[in-house]
């Protein structure tokens, strides 16, 4: 079913192996990876936890379980695309280069304002985005010379110089002055604009996630209209054409930098949205192209693949080796 050759693993005809009894006896079938009406991505879901659980076995990892911290005695199952929670905390076998480990423990020693932060699966769950996100952007967040030289080879007309590197951050949870809601970037690249003025790119990443209808609060609508409409950025009709669909969440996205530009103290100059997410995510690819669709000036939004980043050829080269060997099978 598989071999391994110089440290990677391979997957030989995934696509023909994936049945139910083979993702039973890898503790890979979950019923979460079904989307209704979508075979192609209900099997592109599957083929990533399969793969996941592949790499933690070749790597030797314990598996992990659901829950993922079980209670004395309580009942709990193995899920193959999990590692075992402690020593997933005491390891940090999620984050595939040291910049990344650290990162990642440099974050969760700190508590922005009213966070969201799910640390159980940042450490233990293979399919994590958060996690991907640490070990995408880890080694820039540890050298800011390779952190700017990394955003300007993806991003090339992007102005200024990196002058920090945040994970999960907010500049304002649930504050109005900005979008007044939980939302957070995965990353945000903070720019050095000169005389104190500042730019940010906002990073959202998706593994194997699909995008989900939600209707925002009706108490936040008025705000949200309020950024959309005083953009000037979005076309007839945007609104209704995001609000309560499956683009809701690009959109809050894409309105929290919207909202740093709009802000009065005017210290954002600069902005833009990047969705990072695997070529093979066509729920990503397809509402990405759509919610583009929508925009009069696409400035301050973009959408990148996985495979695109790394082959920008930025990252050290092991760093996109383990990568490519991790996330894209």
């Amino acid at each position: 079913m598989s071999t391994k050759t110089a440290g990677r693993l391979y997957d030989v005809d995934v696509a023909a192996i994936l049945t139910k009894e083979e993702l039973e006896a890898a503790h890979c079938w979950e019923a979460d990876d079904n989307v209704p009406r979508r075979p192609e991505l209900t099997e592109f879901r599957r083929r990533l936890r399969y793969h996941q659980a592949q790499w933690r076995e070749a790597n030797g990892h314990p598996i992990g379980s659901q829950p993922m911290a079980p209670k004395a005695g309580g009942a709990a199952r193995p899920v193959g695309s999990r590692l075992q929670l402690a020593y997933a905390k005491e390891t940090g076998a999620n984050f595939l280069t040291a910049g990344a480990l650290d990162a990642a423990k440099a974050r969760t020693s700190i508590i922005e304002p009213h966070q969201s932060f799910d640390h159980q699966r940042l450490w233990a769950d293979l399919l994590s985005s958060p996690a991907m996100a640490f070990s995408l952007f880890g080694d820039p967040a540890a050298d800011r010379g390779l952190a700017d030289r990394a955003v300007h080879t993806w991003w090339p007309d992007v102005p200024g110089t990196v002058s920090d590197v945040r994970f999960a951050h907010s500049p304002g949870r649930l504050d109005p002055a900005w979008l007044g809601n939980l939302v957070a970037f995965d990353v945000a690249f903070v720019l050095d604009l000169g005389d104190g003025a500042q730019g940010i790119v906002g990073v959202v990443t998706a593994y194997a996630e699909v995008n989900r209808r939600q209707p925002p609060k009706p108490t936040r609508l008025p705000r949200y209209r309020e950024i959309t409409d005083r953009s000037g950025f979005f076309g007839p009709g945007a609104i209704d054409s995001v609000n309560g669909t499956e683009l809701i969440h690009i959109w809050l996205d894409h309105l929290l930098v919207l909202s740093m530009l709009q802000h009065p103290s005017r210290a954002w100059r600069w902005g833009r949205l990047v969705v990072v997410h695997p070529a093979d995510n066509s729920d990503f690819a397809d509402a990405c192209a759509r919610y583009r669709d929508l925009l009069l000036d696409q400035s301050t939004f973009a959408s990148v693949t996985v495979e695109e980043l790394l082959d920008g050829a930025v990252l050290p080269v092991q760093t996109t080796g383990a990568l490519r060997d991790r996330y894209l099978p």
